[in-house]
């Protein structure tokens, strides 16, 4: 007695393609949406995907505030341009609130509520249903405090409903010609500041301008983590010999202590998103 054949196995592509028409169908019979649109990849692909099926009734809205890097203001602006996109800026005001400048280990819930507060006030005024963000079905087992928010105020996450991942939403986004598709992660700037120390617009100018020396140095994947009057640097291992190579090195040294930091230290774990979360794994905070 032969071994029945094995069942055939969908190739990859096929499953790509089964989320993305998931996806279109979570969003094609919406009427009129507001998408929480930050610039980056995840946010760029849905405002896509909901501008080709909604036109001028997918209105996309960036928070702009002092945690926002200007980089993601440009992209955003880029993308919206590149697209044709319904796009508006609001300014949010997270840091009024002592909760948030108190950089609890819930920081980021914080910074939601105000963000989903301010569009939840707009969708009223203009008789729009449904708030949509960018989360992604990878953002499931990470921390992320922000959720809650969006649950208090109704926020769906259509690409985590279709079950994409990051990766999926980077071929994707290839496939479409989408500037972001490469583009790396990027959180907040008050995500560089360890929990418990204070929010400050003083230390998101720190970090900005330091990660913008990076940047400018051709280092993509990067963190400026701000500890006091040092600055821990995270990039990738793979480019950690260029970064302590002359000129490089010393421009990095120059240009940070020009900025503020006392010291720069290189962390040779490298870059990785969510590096000030470990500490929640060794104590609660």
């Amino acid at each position: 007695m032969t071994d029945a054949a094995p069942l055939p196995v969908a190739a990859p592509d096929e499953s790509l393609a089964r989320k993305e028409r998931v996806l279109r169908e979570i969003v094609a019979p919406l009427d009129a949406v507001i998408v929480a649109f930050s610039g980056g990849a995840d946010s760029a692909y849905l405002a896509c995907v909901t501008h080709e099926h909604l036109g001028a009734r997918a209105i996309c809205i960036t928070a702009d505030s002092p945690s926002y890097p200007q980089h993601h203001r440009d992209l955003a602006i880029r993308v919206a341009g590149q697209l044709g996109l319904q796009h508006e800026f609001i300014r949010t005001h997270e840091m009024d609130r002592a909760e948030y400048r108190a950089n609890p280990a819930n920081r980021c819930y914080f910074c939601k509520q105000e963000l989903y507060g301010e569009l939840s006030r707009i969708a009223r005024e203009r008789g729009i249903a449904v708030i949509l963000d960018g989360n992604n079905a990878d953002d499931r087992g990470d921390y992320r405090p922000g959720r809650q928010a969006a649950r208090e105020f109704g926020v769906r996450s259509p690409l985590d409903e279709a079950g994409l991942t990051k990766t999926d939403i980077r071929r994707l986004s290839r496939a479409a010609g989408l500037p972001t598709w490469d583009e790396p992660a990027s959180a907040c700037l008050s995500s560089r500041i360890p929990y418990l120390s204070e929010v400050t617009d003083d230390k998101l100018r720190m970090i900005e301008g330091a990660e913008i020396v990076l940047h400018d140095l051709g280092f993509r994947g990067c963190r400026v983590r701000h500890h006091g009057d040092t600055a821990r640097l995270e990039i990738d291992p793979a480019d950690m010999p260029r970064a302590l190579e002359d000129p490089v090195r010393q421009t990095i040294l120059r240009e940070l202590r020009t900025i503020g930091f006392r010291y720069v230290t290189l962390d040779l774990q490298g870059y990785r998103t969510g590096s000030l979360n470990e500490v929640l794994r060794l104590r609660p905070i």
